[in-house]
């Protein structure tokens, strides 16, 4: 970008996202994010979100990455630079706080903290919520508007089955044998199996491919960058994954997924309208997503009804 560029982009009004989550998080909220861009085709567009998530704000499109490691760190903008900041955080009255520090013009938000805006429902489903916010104040948005641009990098493997094995929290871990079982049913099967997860999750990755008897090549946790492993979804034949980033961006892609639920129901975190099946066991719910072991719900679910249901989208497809 040259000099004249650089200014020109600088005087045009600003409009300020925040949500300093995960890309879970990130996914979810794209459909109102989509339908702020078309709101404000004149305004720069920031997202204020941790420096990770960098890759997955440019697939969305027509969005800044603006660093912000969390709600204890400043927004790192002037007092009346930014023309509308609209809080995708939360509820407050942390992140409007943060919001209202940064001394902006106009924040969208829920009602609270002497803001109007709808009021919070506690129950709702997450795409809904904040396209529900949108509408409030007057901006037409779509909850299954989740579509992402395709990654600019290939996939390492294209039309591979996807098994994401990790999770941010143990109540959503569904267990490594289980896992093991159906990755060696579906490669059986003809399909070709990798496992996906972050650093962390690569040694777990490593034991379920051993488990299952499939060669070490298989296993790309923790060797994807962001856009990378968004390519390897966009590609995919298939994705399971308990509900986290992996099931999102199947559903961005409308790629076949299997998506197992544990301490947090599908009706907060479910995929959109597609091809996607739900699993969990409603009535074993323990509810707790910060436990240390898996939630019964997602225990409840068996080898036999993933690849049931692996088996459904097939024949559907």
């Amino acid at each position: 970008m040259g000099r004249q560029d650089e200014e020109q982009d600088s005087a045009r009004p600003q409009l300020l996202v925040l949500r300093a989550l995960g890309l879970g998080d990130l996914l979810v909220a794209v459909p109102a994010l989509h339908a702020l861009r078309r709101a404000f085709p004149n305004h720069r567009l920031l997202y204020a979100c941790p420096e990770w998530l960098a890759d997955a704000v440019e697939l969305v499109g027509g969005y800044e990455l603006l660093p912000l490691r969390g709600l204890d760190q400043r927004l790192p903008v002037r007092p009346g630079e930014v023309d509308i900041a609209v809080n995708l955080h939360g509820k407050g009255p942390q992140s409007t706080a943060l919001l209202q520090a940064a001394g902006l013009r106009a924040i969208m938000a829920h009602r609270g903290s002497g803001l109007e805006g709808p009021e919070w429902v506690e129950d709702m489903n997450e795409r809904m919520r904040w396209t529900r916010l949108m509408q409030w104040h007057g901006i037409n948005a779509d909850p299954q508007d989740v579509a992402l641009s395709i990654p600019s990098v290939a996939a390492r493997i294209p039309d591979a089955t996807v098994i994401h094995v990790g999770a941010a929290f143990a109540s959503r871990l569904w267990p490594a044998e289980r896992f093991a079982m159906v990755a060696r049913r579906l490669s059986d099967g003809g399909h070709r199996v990798v496992f996906t997860g972050n650093a962390e999750e690569r040694r777990r990755a490593q034991d379920i491919c051993r488990v299952a008897g499939l060669p070490g090549s298989a296993v790309l946790a923790g060797r994807l960058e962001l856009r990378e492993f968004a390519a390897c979804i966009a590609g995919a034949r298939l994705v399971i994954s308990a509900d986290t980033g992996a099931a999102h961006l199947a559903s961005a892609y409308a790629r076949p997924s299997v998506v197992l639920f544990g301490p947090v129901g599908p009706e907060r975190w479910g995929p959109p309208g597609g091809p996607h099946l739900v699993l969990t066991r409603h009535g074993l719910r323990r509810g707790d997503p910060f436990a240390d072991t898996p939630d019964p719900a997602l225990l409840g679910v068996t080898v036999d009804d993933v690849l049931s249901a692996a088996a459904e989208l097939a024949g559907a497809q």
